[in-house]
């Protein structure tokens, strides 16, 4: 009977979304907020809340996640990345002290205190890599200029990720300096790792993939990238950074096949993820905290418009593609709520999560948004303020021109 009950649960879930897609393409939008809302309407506090299938839906998020980012990194080559990583740190810099600050000045005037401030500072500061994705592609930019920019912000946010999560995780914990100076050293030991045999072995890790046969090769690649983002979560290191790493440690013909054969699949488990989070947002929770976080929000969007924009402009990038870049980099979600997590399981602060929650919807519905219509409204406005050109002067006419004496 249960069994019954998790298949139509499911089953109905995936065709709401393959409606919900339909709709959205119809009308040239982002299904993302789209499937936000089905999370929200079936979940804590919704509609008709759903339960045998809770659990399903939540491990199929996790490789919604993962996908997501292993088909980000299937674009690249290692050699893309640390090319880009030593090109765009300051613009890693700009984006962390623009976006971070925000948030933990928040936590201090709503006197939460310094880990509250540190907590979502975090929860502020990162972008969500999974929406940016899948916004890029539903957009048709991951071929565009800006692209490789938007990219190299995120994989630096989600590297830091491994140095920051550890000292969350000690800091939430009120762990001593011993064993959060383990935490950290064993993080970034595995996130080193990881990246070193990537760059240094990727055509090794390819010829290993390889495989004439799609079935053999969809096989390997899934279970590989599982693997080793389960392996990368297990040392406190993010299971996206592990699977965007394995999605770079591919090239060639092994990353055109992979990219081919797992699109599908990406599709279908990033939009679990999606209902997934609206899953677990209780509706009632949100407008007590409307107000703060919908200001929060909206100065958040435009430090990330400006990240965007000042990255963009580094790498001589035109006017338009920067400002692309800005709005795509605005949603933020997965790792923000991961970060709350940890400290609403501590008892830090009960507000916080709430908080963050609301945060996080707002700007990632807002997110898609802002990517596809920041550039347009920017050039709009431009052009508005251009000042008009004076009227060319008025010439006299045969029989207006004074006659000769």
């Amino acid at each position: 009977m249960h069994s019954a009950v998790l298949l139509i649960e499911f089953g109905s879930i995936i065709l709401g979304l393959g409606l919900l897609g339909r709709f959205a393409a119809r009308f040239r939008l982002s299904p993302i907020p789209l499937y936000l809302l089905a999370g929200l309407a079936f979940g804590e506090g919704g509609l008709l809340p759903l339960g045998a299938s809770e659990e399903f839906v939540a491990t199929g998020a996790e490789i919604g996640v993962i996908l997501l980012l292993l088909m980000l990194g299937l674009e690249y080559t290692a050699s893309d990345l640390v090319s880009n990583l030593k090109t765009h740190y300051p613009s890693g810099l700009v984006d962390c002290a623009l976006n971070a600050l925000p948030g933990a000045a928040v936590a201090l005037l709503l006197g939460w205190g310094p880990a509250a401030a540190v907590v979502l500072a975090g929860v502020t500061w990162i972008s969500s890599s999974g929406v940016i994705a899948k916004v890029l592609g539903d957009l048709g930019r991951v071929g565009n200029r800006e692209t490789p920019v938007i990219l190299s912000v995120l994989v630096l946010e989600d590297l830091a990720m491994a140095v920051y999560l550890p000292i969350v995780t000690a800091l939430v914990a009120g762990a001593g300096l011993m064993a959060g100076s383990a935490t950290l050293a064993i993080a970034l030991g595995a996130a080193g790792l990881v990246l070193f045999l990537a760059v240094r072995y990727g055509r090794v890790i390819s010829r290993f993939v390889s495989s004439d046969d799609p079935e053999k090769l969809l096989l390997v690649v899934l279970g590989l990238t599982i693997l080793v983002a389960g392996v990368a979560q297990q040392l406190q290191v993010s299971a996206a950074v592990g699977a965007f790493l394995v999605g770079i440690a591919l090239s060639g013909e092994v990353a055109e096949g992979a990219h081919t054969l797992l699109s599908p699949l990406r599709d279908l488990f990033a939009a679990v993820f999606f209902v997934f989070f609206g899953l677990h947002t209780d509706p009632s929770s949100i407008p007590p905290v409307l107000l703060p976080a919908l200001g929060l929000a909206v100065v958040t969007a435009l430090t990330k418009i400006a990240t965007g924009y000042w990255a963009a402009r580094r790498a001589g990038i035109s006017v338009k593609g920067r400002w692309r870049a800005g709005g795509a980099l605005v949603a933020r979600g997965e790792f923000s709520i991961v970060i709350a997590g940890l400290a609403v399981s501590a008892g830090i602060e009960p507000s916080l999560g709430p908080l963050a929650t609301a945060y996080v919807l707002i700007l990632v519905v807002l997110g898609p948004l802002t990517a596809r219509y920041t550039e347009p409204v920017a050039t709009w406005w431009g052009r508005r303020r251009e000042p008009r050109r004076p009227e060319p002067a008025h010439r006299a006419t045969e029989a207006e021109a004074p006659v000769a004496d």
